[in-house]
């Protein structure tokens, strides 16, 4: 239960430490507050810990390079804070396997549907980067070779995917449940920030859709959140 949930929360800057211990301790969780590495560290070396709230900027070591070491070490689930300029920052962060992002200014309220999110597929699912050690993946009723790039049914043939629409189809596995924004989605595939107006995320999943679900028009394995994104919701397991 999330009462007894701890999250670490590092950032140089003490009013975004205090503003998100006091939310997050009204919401009944266990806060740790660091400024930095050597603090986060000592926490790491004495408590057990849930969830860490990882700014990206930070004055000597930073949070790209904090994630790595904590990656390198073990899958405590994080969640990036960060400005809206360090695009580069992010998609590195996502790819070291951070778990999720929020850009600073944000809503506390955000903050807090974020790691429950997070937490929940923390107990569920994968680690993200697995996929990258396996050679096939279930979903569902589907196979995917992930070798070949291509998609099976239980009839066995199989069904050739695009590049892009395997790296899309790989975000989606990796992160099962979650909903990822367009951005996010565009961000993970090609590894730039998504423009407001870029639609190209709703083609590919609208391509994908036509090869893996039995009613695109009705999707039961990649589903539409409205002014959320889209999520994975079906059975994903590695082999």
């Amino acid at each position: 239960m999330h009462e007894a949930t701890h999250v670490v929360v590092v950032d140089d800057n003490n009013d975004i430490r205090d503003l998100v211990r006091e939310y997050l301790e009204q919401q009944g969780y266990k806060i740790s507050v660091a400024e930095g590495g050597a603090a986060l560290r000592r926490i790491l070396e004495r408590q057990s810990v849930d969830l860490i709230i990882l700014d990206v900027m930070m004055p000597g070591e930073d949070g790209i390079t904090l994630c790595r070491e904590i990656r390198a070490s073990g899958d405590i689930p994080i969640i990036f804070l960060t400005a809206m300029a360090e695009d580069t920052d992010r998609i590195v962060g996502l790819e070291l396997g951070a778990d999720d992002y929020l850009i600073k200014p944000f809503n506390p309220r955000e903050l807090l549907a974020r790691i429950r999110a997070v937490l929940r597929r923390a107990t569920s699912s994968t680690p993200v980067g697995t996929i990258l050690n396996r050679r096939t993946v279930r979903i569902g009723h589907w196979k995917l070779d992930l070798g070949r790039q291509e998609i099976f049914g239980d009839d066995g043939v199989g069904i050739p995917l695009s590049a892009a629409e395997f790296r899309l189809l790989k975000v989606f596995i990796e992160r099962p449940g979650l909903i990822l924004s367009r951005e996010q989605l565009l961000d993970l595939t090609v590894g730039r920030t998504a423009d407001i107006f870029d639609r190209s995320i709703d083609n590919q999943v609208s391509r994908l859709r036509k090869k893996i679900e039995e009613n695109p028009k009705n999707p039961s394995i990649i589903k539409t959140h409205w002014g959320g994104g889209y999520s994975l919701c079906t059975e994903v397991i590695f082999e």
